[in-house]
């Protein structure tokens, strides 16, 4: 079976092909068919073949081509296919963003080249033109308002976590999205890539159809295309006199050792983990660093760790269902609780049960007593504790 489709607009086509579905991600590997994650969970398209190495990597090239920026951190050349490979024989992966148009495709996309067994393979994340709000998103309306309250603070650090795909960058953009239209703020922002704009205009609340000026301002860079790295854009972000910093990923000990120094200094930090749950995401932090260093950085977060909001998509009966757990940090017992995690998690366990906090497994019996969820998907996603 060969590929039954043109590299030079497969993306529209799969549009086309997949009528009413919300697709969030393309796979496409070398000799393999194509999948896609949508609203009914994984698809096959089987009617598209399988692509050969060779369409494959007229893909890759071809949206890594279509990128909106040619300037790059390291003062290479361009955005050509030359330069593609290049950087996948030295980095064996590369992330970037596409605009609209794309292969033919509807949406701006989050895309990733890499190397697996079986030869180049490419991820394409499709992200939504319209930053949501977060009452949108299915996060809890009190939840909601609290994210809006405490990141109007002069400085703190807040995390969204989940595994890939639960929608963290959807978040982070709606709470910076409204920050950006009600307070004059200087947001910078570090992203691998970049996955939303924000614009410099506003709706005008009291004259429909008419924009204004934004009261923040939004300087956004691209790791390897505007700083080398997260760890030396986020030390030139603090050049920046930013109030708000956004790190789109903390993936090692200098990043969050600078994170937390940032919050410490009087900025307001936002960034993302890899982790469920606010007891794993302590965890995660203490991992970077050696065990005679914990007890001071417990003691460093329970003064800047403002909040975790921890997040996970599952499928439900009628599409995805958002399940979160929250912990914020606003009294002296959640702080207190942090500054006595030992490992064995019950100290954060009773904050998680304050007033405010949301635990995760409490979430999810919430989803699945109102009928969203069945009980094999409640089953498979209980946190143990």
């Amino acid at each position: 079976m060969c590929s039954a489709a043109s590299p030079a607009d497969i993306l529209g086509q799969l549009a086309v092909a997949f009528p009413g579905r919300e697709i969030s991600d393309v796979q496409i590997r070398t000799d393999g068919l194509i999948y896609l994650h949508t609203n009914r969970g994984l698809e096959i398209a089987e009617s598209f073949g399988l692509q050969s190495a060779e369409a494959v990597g007229k893909i890759a090239e071809g949206l890594f081509t279509r990128q909106s920026h040619e300037i790059w951190a390291d003062n290479s050349v361009s955005a050509t296919g030359d330069r593609m490979w290049e950087l996948v024989r030295s980095r064996r992966v590369i992330d970037f963003s596409c605009e609209e148009g794309a292969l033919g495709s509807p949406v701006r996309m989050r895309v990733q080249v890499h190397l697996s067994e079986h030869g180049l393979g490419i991820t394409c994340r499709w992200l939504r033109a319209k930053i949501s709000q977060l009452e949108t998103l299915g996060i809890d309306p009190l939840i909601s308002d609290s994210l809006r309250d405490l990141v109007q603070r002069r400085f703190g650090l807040g995390l969204i976590t989940g595994p890939t795909g639960s929608g963290k960058s959807t978040t982070l953009a709606a709470i910076l999205d409204w920050v950006r239209r009600h307070f004059p703020k200087h947001i910078v922002t570090v992203e691998d890539p970049i996955e939303y704009r924000y614009d410099s205009t506003m709706a005008d609340p009291n004259q429909p159809g008419v924009l204004i000026p934004a009261p923040s301002l939004v300087t956004q860079q691209e790791v390897g295309r505007h700083t080398l790295s997260y760890q030396s854009g986020l030390k030139e972000v603090l050049r920046k006199t930013p109030n708000i910093i956004l790190i789109g990923e903390i993936r090692d000990r200098e990043t969050m050792e600078t994170c937390i120094e940032a919050a410490q200094t009087g900025h307001f930090v936002l960034s993302t983990l890899h982790t469920r749950g606010a007891v794993k995401t302590i965890d995660r932090i203490l991992e970077f660093f050696p065990k005679e260093q914990q007890s001071g950085i417990l003691h460093r977060l329970s003064e800047t760790l403002t909040f975790v909001l921890s997040q996970g998509l599952l499928t439900g009966f009628n599409g995805r269902v958002l399940v979160t757990e929250y912990l914020q940090n606003t009294n002296e017992a959640v702080s207190a609780g942090m500054r006595a995690y030992d490992g064995s998690a019950t100290s954060l366990e009773d904050a998680l049960r304050y007033k405010g906090n949301l635990r995760w497994n409490q979430c999810l019996m919430n989803h699945y007593r109102g009928g969203a969820i069945s009980e094999d998907i409640f089953n498979a996603n209980l946190l143990a504790g």
